[in-house]
């Protein structure tokens, strides 16, 4: 795994042709373990062109501005799955969270790369809008104390309303103020329907025992 996290620093650094070419382990005569790491660090990249294609809801110009990364900017392809917002964090500030925000829960993002010249990549953004979701029917479980209605007036997502992620982990924020939960155990799912263009919403929660609730 520290191998793995070698060539990860080295990505992020520009160095996506890093390679380790070899490793050893051994005892010295003192009895100490030494590691030797042989590697190839390989040319540095930086971010060429990027252009978007398959997007009608959003310009050209916003996707840009949204995704942030220029040009000459070293090249780290963590940054711009993070940006695409492949992985979803509560922070939002992605192009998934964008989308996602106005309903677009099919909605996702394929990088290609387009040109490798020098030490210059271009990449194309395919996206694929989806249609936009609309919630259907919101389920909640492990509220064996809690009345239902006291979770549901807390919920930010609404049946009949557009899917919006952020509406998602503010729900999350107002069920873990009412204290009652254990804030880790709180679980969102949803469950997209594509063949009638709608989406299910489950929550999941874990009470605190009486102890917790006095503390």
């Amino acid at each position: 795994s520290d191998l793995d996290n070698i060539l990860t620093y080295y990505n992020s650094l520009g160095y996506r042709d890093a390679v380790i070419l070899q490793d050893t382990v051994y005892h010295t005569k003192k009895g100490d373990l030494n590691v030797d790491i042989k590697l190839q660090e390989g040319r540095k990249y930086y971010f060429g062109n990027i252009t978007w294609r398959g997007n009608t809801k959003f310009s050209d110009s916003v996707l840009t501005s949204i995704m942030g990364i220029r040009k000459g900017d070293t090249y780290n392809m963590e940054i711009l799955d993070k940006k695409l917002g492949k992985n979803a964090s509560p922070e939002g500030g992605d192009i998934s969270g964008l989308y996602q925000d106005d309903g677009y829960l099919f909605f996702r993002t394929d990088p290609v790369e387009t040109a490798v010249y020098n030490d210059t990549i271009d990449f194309e953004i395919r996206i694929v809008e989806g249609p936009q979701a609309t919630i259907k029917n919101i389920r909640i479980a492990g509220n064996d104390r809690t009345k239902e209605y006291v979770i549901r007036r807390e919920l930010r997502t609404i049946p009949g309303e557009k899917f919006s992620r952020t509406d998602l982990v503010r729900s999350n924020r107002e069920i873990a103020q009412l204290n009652y939960f254990n804030q880790e155990k709180i679980n969102i799912q949803p469950i997209p329907n594509p063949e009638d263009g709608t989406v299910d919403i489950n929550y999941t929660v874990e009470e605190k025992s009486s102890d917790q609730l006095e503390l």
